[in-house]
């Protein structure tokens, strides 16, 4: 007989490197589940660990080596010292997701460093980890993953769209759930405002004083992943192999790059949705860029827009990977085919107990 209730640490770290979040979260099965999310923390990284995942998808699978066994270190050391810090003394389970280096499905590739055998003895407790090898063996993108807590944590909205490092939308569709990548994010508006010398541009507001470049917005729109039918999902190699030799081309200001991808975003969005009466519900740090959302709203003006509180906004991976943990160490399905593209549902990730 399964339990009722779980307590567990999610633990996140995204493409747009902000750090890695960290969440204390309650969850109980009733007729349906529910959470709580009690503790949260996101731990900056330091510069120079910031430069070393930037540049990781260049190193040689030697080096590579490396750098997981440098980093599964270094989560352990946050997620021990979030333990310690908040006196928390019930887990049941470490959830981790790690951190994406590679991501090439076409290829049958995925790497997520951190994942490592001896975080679970480091930390001393069970961990559940890695969670999109297995998705792609099965022939699946290994992503989004987060569309099985979206749709059993917050089936109240008609969509879940998060906006972190890339956007991602989920919902319901006859009956199956639907989710896939729909464009860059932060992974190209944090660029340009540390080019301004600011980590992010806060609350959109050097994007509002841009120009919108009409060439620019046309050609972005023309790219062909954009004609892709689901199921389909991005890496930085979209980034930097498609994006930024695109945006090089164009030699404007910075402000008028950030309005004009703003506006990309914004569209790429809208195209993905029906203008309906229906809610959307926006996590993700894109979710605090109030420019994005003013485009967003007028690209989608028959759809209510919710955002919800800072808990949610900020650590929803965090607490779905946590529940993606549990739903494995229950032997329950934490993965849809009708998301990934795999040849069935299945239960991921793998287990390290201490």
């Amino acid at each position: 007989m399964f339990k009722e209730n779980y307590n567990v640490i999610g633990v996140m770290s995204g493409t747009s490197l902000d750090g890695v979040d960290l969440a204390y979260i309650s969850f109980q099965k009733e007729y349906s589940w529910n959470f709580q999310i009690l503790k949260y923390e996101t731990v900056s990284y330091t510069s120079d660990w910031v430069e070393k995942l930037k540049n990781a998808i260049y190193l040689s699978k030697n080096d590579l080596k490396g750098i997981n066994e440098e980093y599964t270190d270094l989560l352990c050391n946050y997620i021990s010292q979030f333990i310690a810090k908040n006196a928390i003394v019930h887990i049941d389970a470490v959830c981790s997701h790690g951190h994406t280096i590679l991501h090439q499905p076409d290829k049958g590739y995925t790497l997520q460093i951190g994942n490592l055998p001896k975080i679970a003895s480091l930390i001393n407790l069970p961990v559940v980890c890695d969670f999109r090898v297995q998705d792609v063996t099965l022939g699946g993108q290994g992503a989004p993953l987060v569309p099985i807590g979206d749709q059993l944590l917050f089936s109240e909205f008609d969509y879940c769209l998060n906006l972190g490092g890339f956007s991602n939308i989920s919902f319901e569709n006859e009956g199956k759930r639907i989710a896939y990548d729909i464009s860059p994010v932060n992974t190209v508006l944090n660029f340009y405002s540390k080019k301004m010398g600011f980590d992010y541009d806060d609350k959109g507001l050097f994007a509002k004083k841009g120009i919108l470049n009409i060439d620019l917005f046309e050609k972005l729109n023309m790219l062909s992943f954009y004609n892709e039918s689901y199921p389909k999902s991005l890496g930085m190699e979209f980034v930097n192999e498609i994006i930024f030799p695109l945006l090089d081309k164009f030699k404007i200001p910075n402000e008028d790059m950030l309005r004009t991808f703003v506006e990309h975003i914004a569209y790429q969005i809208s195209v993905s949705l029906s203008n309906e009466d229906k809610t959307l519900l926006i996590t993700g740090g894109g979710a605090y860029n109030d420019f994005l959302i003013e485009r967003m709203k007028y690209y989608l003006p028959k759809t209510v827009l919710v955002i919800p509180n800072d808990a949610i906004i900020q650590y929803k991976e965090a607490l779905i990977f946590a529940f993606l943990g549990v739903l494995k160490l229950r032997n329950e399905i934490n993965v849809l085919a009708s998301v990934t593209g795999a040849k069935k549902d299945h239960s991921a990730g793998v287990i390290y107990f201490n």
